[in-house]
């Protein structure tokens, strides 16, 4: 509930403090008096578009201030404790607009975005302006209106849910089938890649070996004939070998060491070099043993290199990296042949999650049903209510086809209207005048109050166009609809505005230099002149007080 408002230096307005209180309030004053401007200013205080316009001539800023309380409003709770701006059951939104058209915002001081001011906004009032009922021609308006009154989100949020998911999975399909050719293409290539890498096998790290190989088969005689020369140079010549020369250089300085041990650590590095020398020959004369010259093998060996060379080159890669990219191919096969199976699958995910939607919006459309012919009735009445008493309402759900569903179920809801006796239902935008759609518009109004938690409602001269019997009628279902939440109404016409728990009166002053808007809440005798002069203008008879008394002593609830 809207608890106080302050502006400061807003259009025409100095200052102005407004308290607010429960039930129905009703907003007076002359024509070009500034009756709406408490509403356009709320309305940038939550997060309408601003600009340097709104400020005061003369001032450096506009300065607006809301105070609500949230106690009854969860919606509202909920959204301040997910933005971390929750502190009790009070809600304090300001909006600071300069004269340069910069503006800043704030909830609970801590300072925000325009665009959160206005989510927050819609958990804290609804302004239904002169043109508001035109919404009510709308397709989707009038489903979200039927939706409101079903009161059962959990049938809506399933259908959500399970049409999102539907199409989720079509999609996914749609995008596999689209590029089917190109996977075709890409398969065959992959097939054939893989199929040849396969039959070769390449193996990891046996390009090095087969080098290796290679080159000991290539050049077996020479590694053969060199290996055994070094062995007859290095111990198997008895008259010249290296290991013979270096046992005779040994022995002699074993026998010079008698006369000088300084030749001990000579003598041992000597012998340490006959014991290398005599190991170096025995693998010498192992690896002699085992070369081999064996040109078939060279053959196999050389064919194999030469494939292989080919290979890394066809698929423009290092030589080392042939088996790598054997696994790669072949992954990448396995991927595609898994595509396939996807599409398959998708196929019986996408007939399951259509059953889904189907059973979840049949639930929808069934509480719809059920719905519209107790709203139909209940509208109905409250039309009677506004002087229609001819006429009928009634809400028609109709199922669409599969292929025009949406998140929203398989109905088509439309709002048709007789308003004369013998004339047939027809949609609103063919039969309905907008005095009628103002009625209409207010009778739902009415009856949803009951149903759901409605923020403050303000209603800006919605009444235009209507007055007698019709007017009086509008003002007993606002009072009515006051009983279950705030009303805020800008009104002209005395029987709305007697209505009122409470009045307040918007007047004009001006010095010659400047102009100034000021509102205050009017004391029973002033409401008194004040309907007086709704009912009678200018000049104000005993009569016009008399019926202005009447109005205000007999409200409708």
């Amino acid at each position: 509930m809207l608890c106080h408002l302050h502006i400061s230096n807003f259009a025409i307005v100095r200052a102005l403090e407004i308290d607010w209180a429960g039930g129905m309030s009703t907003i007076t004053g002359e024509t070009g008096a500034g009756k709406s401007i408490a509403i356009d200013a709320l309305a940038l205080c939550l997060g309408e578009r601003a600009d340097a316009a709104v400020v005061r001539p003369g001032a450096d800023k506009a300065d607006i201030v809301a105070t609500f309380d949230i106690s009854a409003l969860p919606a509202a709770r909920d959204f301040l404790q997910q933005q971390d701006l929750l502190m009790g059951n009070e809600c304090i939104v300001r909006r600071v607009v300069s004269n340069e058209g910069r503006s800043r915002g704030y909830i609970n001081g801590v300072q925000v975005p325009a665009q959160q001011l206005k989510q927050l906004g819609q958990y804290l009032l609804s302004i239904h302006g002169q043109h508001a009922h035109q919404l009510l021609l709308k397709a989707d308006y009038q489903r979200q209106l039927l939706d409101a009154y079903v009161a059962n989100s959990e049938l809506q949020q399933q259908c959500r849910q399970s049409y999102r998911y539907w199409q989720q999975l079509q999609q996914e399909h749609q995008a596999l089938q689209h590029s089917q050719q190109q996977r075709d293409a890409q398969r065959q290539l992959l097939e054939y890649q893989v199929a040849e890498l396969d039959q070769f096998a390449p193996q990891a790290d046996e390009f090095s070996g087969l080098e290796a190989e290679h080159s000991r088969l290539t050049h077996g005689n020479t590694l053969l004939s060199q290996s055994q020369q070094c062995l007859q140079q290095l111990y198997d010549d008895d008259e010249q070998s290296i290991y013979r020369a270096l046992s005779q250089v040994s022995y002699q300085l074993e026998q010079l060491q008698a006369l000088d041990p300084a030749l001990a650590g000579i003598q041992q590095m000597l012998s340490d070099a006959l014991l290398q020398t005599e190991e170096a020959s025995r693998e010498l004369r192992r690896y002699a043993d085992k070369v081999e010259l064996d040109p078939e093998r060279l053959a196999e060996v050389d064919e194999r290199l030469a494939q292989w060379l080919n290979l890394a080159r066809k698929h423009q890669i290092a030589n080392e990296q042939l088996a790598e990219r054997h696994q790669q191919l072949a992954a990448e096969l396995a991927e595609l042949t898994g595509s396939e199976q996807r599409l398959t699958e998708l196929e019986l995910a996408i007939q399951q999650a259509s059953r889904q939607y189907q059973q979840a919006a049949a639930a929808l459309t069934a509480a719809r049903q059920q719905a519209a012919s107790e709203l139909s009735e209940l509208i109905s009445k409250n039309m009677h209510e506004l002087s229609m008493a001819n006429a009928r309402f009634a809400i028609n759900v109709s199922t669409l086809p599969l292929e025009q569903a949406s998140a929203n179920g398989l109905d088509l809801i439309s709002f048709e209207v007789s308003t004369n006796p013998g004339q047939p239902l027809q949609a609103l935008s063919k039969v309905a005048s907008g005095g009628e759609l103002s009625r209409i518009s207010l009778a739902v109004q009415v009856i949803l109050a009951d149903k759901v938690t409605t923020p403050t409602l303000i209603f800006d001269e919605v009444d235009v166009g209507i007055s007698g019997p019709v007017a009086a009628g509008v003002g007993r279902l606002l009072r009515q609809l006051g009983q279950s939440t705030q009303i805020i109404c800008v009104t002209h016409l005395p029987q709305v505005a007697s209505q009122g728990h409470q009045q307040l009166f918007v007047e004009k002053y001006t010095d010659g230099i400047a102009t100034e808007t000021r509102m205050r809440q009017l004391s029973d005798d002033e409401r008194i002149q004040e309907i007086a002069r709704l009912l009678a203008g200018e000049n104000i008879s005993a009569n016009a007080l008399a019926n202005a008394r009447e109005l205000l002593c007999t409200p409708a609830v």
